[in-house]
C-alpha cells in the first residue's frame, strides 16, 4: 500500500483510478490532520482494515508523510493557484471515494468506510465523498449548496448506484448527512475558530442545513413534520456553538487572530503569558486627553470571523441571542475603561452621603469620564457593531446598546444622585460643570443615539441634563431663603459690611462667569419661574429677572437689619455701606450686564438718600444751634444778653460736636470713595455756618474781649474732627 501511495503523482492530471489494483488490496493506507504550519498539511498514512463477518472498520495510524497543499494565507491566493488547489483536493477525495468503492462489496460498509473518513478530516464531509460530481462551491445562505450535490437533489447516481437504491427522500439523506458533519464540530473541545479550515467548514454546513430548512418548510408536506423537527434541533445546536465560538473571538481576539484575521491558534508562549493576567483579564482603554480619536478594539481579521458568525445567527433568528452575547463581552471592557478613570458604580444614597469635599473631586473625575465615555468609547463601540453587524441594523443597534448602556446607566445614576441632592448653593459651580458636560454631548449622540434601541440611552441623556437644570434652578431659590431666613439679630459693629451681603454679591459675580449656561437653565423653566417682571425692563430675560429678585430680597433683608441699631445714624451708615457695596460688585462683573445701568442708577440714588438720611438724622441739630435766630442783628449781638446767648450756643456746639466725634470715629464707611464723599458733605453743612458764627462771636463786645477763653475749637479743628469720622477707631 505505501507503494500505491507514493505511486500516486497529485499534480498529473492523470485519472487517480488509475493507481488502483482493485481485486488486489482489502487494505487502503489514506488520512489527513493538519500540520501547525500553515502552508502544509500533514497527511498521516492510515490503515483501514475491514472485517468482513462483523463489518466493523478500524483505523490505525502509521507513519507520516506531508502532502504540500500551497499558501493558505487570507487573501494572497491567486485563481490559479486556487484551481490548482481544488483539483489536488479533487484527486484526493476520488481516491477515497475509489477505496470506499472497491472495499465496500455492499451499501452500508462503503457508507461506513465514507463515515471513518468523514470523522478523519473536515474536508472529507460525507456530501462530497458521496456524490461523483465536482465538488461544490460555497454560496450563501440564500442559495442550497445541498441542492447541487447528488444527495440532495437526488440525481447523479454515485458509485455501485448506492444513492440510487437508498429509500430514504433525498432531504432526510441531506439531514443525515449534516447531522454527522455538524456533530463532530459541535463536540469538538477545541475551539473552531482556532482553525481557519475548520471554521469554513462549519459555516457551510450551518449554510446548507439553512438551506435545507427552507426546502423542507417550502415542502409543506405534513410528513416533513418530523424531519423539520430533527433539523431544527440541530440548528439550535449550531447556533449555541456558533455563539460560544463568537464569545470567544470577542474575549480573547488576539489568541486567535492576527491583524489580518483569523491566523495561527495561540501558542504556547501565549497561552503562559495569558495565564499570569488570569481568567479575567479585560483589555482596557486608557485615559487620553484628546478625544478626536477612534479605539479599533479588534484586529479585522476577528471582525471579518465576528461578522461571518453574525450573518448565519441573524439567518436562523438568533439574531438577539447575537446581539446580547456581543453586549455581554464587550461590556467588560467599556466598565473597565471607565472605571480605570477613577469611578466606581455606586448607588444614590451612598452618593448622597458622602461628604461634598470628596464629592467635589468625583465630580471632577465624573467630568472627564463623561467626556471619555461619550466621546470616545461609545463612538468606538458604535463603529465596531456597525462592521460586526453590517447590514443587520437591528442587531447592531441592539448589541450596541447592551454593550454601552450599563457604563453609561453608572454615569448618569451620579449625575441624577446629584441633582436629587441638597439644594445648597456652594453646590452650584460643580452642578454647572456637570451640566455644561452633558450640554456639549447632547449634539454630538444626536446621531449617535438615534436608533431602535441606543435612542433610550439618548433620553437618559437629555433627562439627566434636565435634572442637573432643575437642581440649578432650585439653589437660586434655595439662595433666596437662605437669604430670608438670615437672622437680624445682631448688628454689625459700626455700620460696616454685613456677610451675608458679602457672600451674596461675591456669589453672583462667580455665577456670572457661567452667565450664558445659566440664561439657558433659567429659559428652560421660564414659565415656572415665580418672580415679579422688571417694570423697569419688561424684555429681560429669565436669568436677569431671578438676578434682579435676589438683590431685591438682599435689600429688604440688609433694611430690616438696619433697625437693630439704636441710632438711626447708624442704621443709614449701615445701609450705605451695603448699598455701596453691591452697587460696585454690580459695576465691575457681568451683573452690570444683566441688571443694567437703569438698575445701577437706582441703586446710586438709593446710596446718596441714605447719605442725606445720616445727615439730617446727626448734623441738623448742630447747624440749627448756629444759627443767630433771636439773637438779632450786629448791634443787638453786642449787648450783654446777646453775648451771654451767643456763649450757651457756642457751649452746646463744642458738646454736639465732641459727642459726636467720640461715638462716630468708631462708626465706619468701607469704601475710600464713599467715606470721603460723606465728609465733604458734612463739612459743607457745618463748616460755613460754624465760620459765620465764630465771626459774628467776635463782634459781640461781651465775648470779643474773652475770645480766646471762650472759642474751644477753631474752624480748623471742626474740620479736623469731621475728617477723623467713620475710620473705625475706638477713642475715649
Amino acid at each position: 500500500m505505501d507503494d500505491l501511495m507514493r505511486s500516486i503523482d497529485y499534480s498529473s492530471h492523470e485519472p487517480i483510478d488509475s493507481h488502483l489494483d482493485r481485486p488486489r488490496c482489502c487494505l487502503a493506507v489514506i488520512g489527513l490532520t493538519k500540520l501547525n504550519q500553515r502552508p502544509s498539511f500533514l497527511l498521516e498514512p492510515a490503515t483501514v482494515v475491514f472485517d468482513r463477518p462483523s463489518r466493523n472498520v478500524h483505523l490505525s495510524r502509521t507513519t507520516n508523510f506531508v502532502f504540500k497543499m500551497g499558501p493558505r494565507r487570507r487573501g494572497e491566493v491567486s485563481r490559479d493557484e486556487m484551481r490548482r488547489k481544488r483539483g489536488r483536493e479533487f484527486k484526493l477525495i476520488a481516491a477515497v471515494r475509489h477505496i470506499a468503492k472497491t472495499l465496500g462489496r455492499t451499501e452500508t460498509m462503503a457508507e461506513d468506510i465514507l463515515q471513518v473518513f468523514s470523522a478523519f478530516d473536515g474536508r472529507f464531509s460525507l456530501d462530497k465523498l458521496s456524490s461523483d460530481r465536482p465538488l461544490p462551491r460555497r454560496r450563501s445562505p440564500a442559495n442550497s449548496p445541498a441542492a447541487d450535490t447528488a444527495v440532495a437533489g437526488g440525481g447523479g447516481a454515485t458509485a455501485g448506484g448506492r444513492e440510487a437504491d437508498d429509500p430514504r427522500p433525498p432531504l432526510e439523506r441531506t439531514i443525515r448527512t449534516l447531522d454527522r458533519q455538524i456533530s463532530r464540530f459541535v463536540a469538538s473541545d477545541r475551539l473552531i475558530w482556532s482553525d481557519a479550515a475548520d471554521a469554513a467548514a462549519f459555516l457551510e454546513a450551518v449554510d446548507d442545513l439553512l438551506a435545507t430548512i427552507r426546502d423542507i418548510e417550502s415542502a409543506s408536506s405534513p410528513a416533513d413534520k418530523s424531519l423539520l423537527d430533527r433539523a431544527d434541533d440541530l440548528l439550535q445546536r449550531c447556533m449555541l456553538r456558533l455563539e460560544e465560538e463568537f464569545r470567544a473571538i470577542l474575549d480573547r481576539p488576539d489568541g486567535f487572530a492576527a491583524a489580518g484575521g483569523i491566523s495561527t491558534p495561540p501558542s504556547e508562549d501565549s497561552d503562559s503569558d495569558g495565564a499570569d493576567e488570569g481568567e479575567d483579564h479585560v483589555p482596557v482603554a486608557a485615559p487620553v486627553n484628546d478625544y478626536n480619536l477612534v479605539i479599533d478594539a479588534l484586529p479585522p481579521g476577528s471582525i471579518a470571523d465576528l461578522h461571518a458568525i453574525a450573518r448565519r445567527m441573524v439567518a436562523a433568528a438568533f439574531g438577539r441571542e447575537c446581539a446580547e452575547a456581543y453586549g455581554v463581552s464587550r461590556r467588560g471592557f467599556v466598565d473597565e475603561s471607565v472605571a480605570r478613570l477613577g469611578l466606581r458604580p455606586r448607588a444614590a444614597d451612598e452618593v448622597q452621603a458622602t461628604p461634598w469635599a470628596d464629592l467635589e473631586d468625583e465630580i471632577a473625575r465624573w467630568v472627564k469620564a463623561a467626556k471619555m465615555a461619550f466621546l470616545i468609547l461609545v463612538p468606538s463601540e458604535r463603529r465596531l457593531c456597525d462592521r460586526v453587524f453590517a447590514s443587520l441594523p437591528p442587531f447592531a443597534d441592539l448589541a450596541f446598546a447592551s454593550a454601552c448602556r450599563p457604563a453609561a446607566a453608572g454615569l448618569l445614576c451620579f449625575a441624577d444622585a446629584i441633582a436629587a441632592g441638597p439644594r445648597e448653593p456652594e453646590r452650584l459651580f460643580r452642578l454647572v460643570d456637570m451640566y455644561e458636560a452633558l450640554h456639549d454631548l447632547l449634539p454630538e449622540l444626536d446621531h449617535l443615539l438615534s436608533e431602535q434601541y441606543s435612542a433610550t440611552l439618548r433620553s437618559e441623556v437629555a433627562a439627566a441634563h434636565r435634572a442637573l437644570g432643575s437642581a440649578i434652578r432650585g439653589i437660586f431659590v434655595e439662595l433666596e431663603n437662605l437669604i430670608r431666613r438670615d437672622p437680624a439679630k445682631a448688628a454689625v459693629p459700626g455700620g460696616g459690611l454685613h456677610p451675608i451681603t458679602r457672600y451674596v454679591m461675591n456669589y453672583l459675580r462667580a455665577a456670572c462667569a457661567f452667565r450664558r449656561t445659566l440664561e439657558e437653565v433659567m429659559e428652560e423653566d421660564a414659565t415656572g419661574v415665580n418672580i415679579p417682571p422688571d417694570p423697569h425692563h419688561p424684555s429681560s430675560s429669565s436669568l436677569s429677572l431671578q438676578v434682579a429678585w435676589i438683590m431685591d430680597v438682599l435689600q429688604s433683608n440688609l433694611e430690616a437689619k438696619s433697625k437693630v441699631y439704636p441710632e438711626p445714624p447708624l442704621s443709614f451708615i449701615f445701609l450705605m455701606n451695603n448699598g455701596r457695596y453691591m452697587t460696585q460688585k454690580v459695576r465691575d462683573s457681568e451683573l452690570g450686564a444683566l441688571l443694567g445701568e437703569e438698575w445701577i442708577r437706582r441703586q446710586i440714588a438709593m446710596v446718596r438718600r441714605w447719605g442725606s438720611d445720616y445727615q439730617r438724622a446727626t448734623w441738623t441739630k448742630v447747624v440749627a444751634v448756629l444759627r443767630m435766630d433771636g439773637i438779632g442783628g450786629a448791634a443787638a449781638s453786642s449787648s450783654a444778653a446777646a453775648g451771654k446767648a451767643m456763649r450757651e450756643r457756642l457751649r452746646l456746639f463744642n458738646t454736639y460736636v465732641e459727642d459726636i466725634w467720640k461715638v462716630q470715629v468708631g462708626w465706619v464707611v468701607v469704601d475710600e470713595q464713599l467715606r470721603t464723599e460723606l465728609r465733604l458733605a458734612v463739612g459743607a453743612l457745618v463748616l460755613p455756618a460754624y465760620r459765620n458764627f465764630v465771626a459774628r462771636l467776635r463782634q459781640a463786645v461781651e465775648v470779643g474781649r474773652q475770645m480766646d477763653r471762650h472759642l474751644k475749637y477753631s474752624v480748623e479743628d471742626v474740620e479736623a474732627r469731621i475728617n477723623e469720622l467713620f475710620e473705625g477707631r475706638h477713642r475715649r
